[in-house]
């Protein structure tokens, strides 16, 4: 998020929801461990390393700096792996860092791959750009999901001058998230530009019919049949 002390702009668009705090689970000791038989003995995985074998990546809390590259790092291995086998994206995220979310959303696009995305929870903000960032027929949210879309928000502090050119800075990056949110829903940019000027809650219903997904999923076998 904006460090006021910091001599750059930080741009984010993510969410909060009143009396919530997110903490890394990792750092609390709570990622499960899964334990393989072979007939070399035992071996133990984190969840997400196991699930990643499955070519599964997950987007959990905030998007930062530190988030994207492990995510970049993933779906570039997963393309290393098999160029043409799908990954699936799985998002519950409330938004953060615009930098370190089109560095995803980027790779996402510059891989051979078809990248499924999929909402659990929310998708907010630059999550829900990364949701509707998915390949076309294979974007999707479980039915309570709830997206929000919204215009980039910063800050900065210094001179006039210096505060005039991250101004323009701001209201560019606007404009190449209107012109990537409509690439991916097929709205038009003024719609895209009205819809974001303030917070804008979707259900997954409401976020098929605007585009930014293909399919609402409430069971394993409709998963399977997407």
């Amino acid at each position: 998020m904006w460090d006021p002390r910091a001599a750059q702009t930080a741009v984010t668009g993510a969410t909060t929801t009143a009396g919530s705090g997110w903490q890394d689970p990792q750092g609390l000791g709570l990622i499960p461990m899964v334990i393989e038989q072979s007939g070399r003995g035992e071996r133990a995985y984190d969840i997400y390393s196991r699930l990643l074998k499955e070519r599964v990546v997950f987007l959990v809390g905030p998007v930062t700096e530190v988030t994207a590259n492990l995510i970049v790092a993933q779906l570039l291995f997963l393309e290393s792996e098999n160029p043409d086998k799908d990954i699936f994206f799985y998002i519950n995220s409330p938004g953060g860092l615009v930098s370190a979310g089109l560095a995803v959303y980027d790779t996402m696009q510059f891989i051979k791959p078809d990248v499924s995305t999929l909402c659990i929870g929310q998708a907010a903000s630059m999550g829900s750009l990364l949701l509707g960032a998915g390949a076309k027929g294979k974007r999707h949210c479980l039915p309570n999901s709830r997206i929000m879309i919204h215009q980039p928000m910063g800050g900065f502090q210094g001179q006039a001058s210096d505060i005039e050119i991250h101004a323009r800075e701001i209201l560019y990056l606007r404009e190449k998230l209107n012109q990537i949110m409509s690439s991916h829903t097929g709205q038009p940019i003024e719609r895209i530009a009205r819809d974001t000027d303030r917070d804008n809650f979707l259900s997954a219903e409401e976020a098929r019919e605007y585009g930014l997904i293909d399919k609402v999923l409430s069971s394993r076998n409709e998963a399977a049949a997407a």
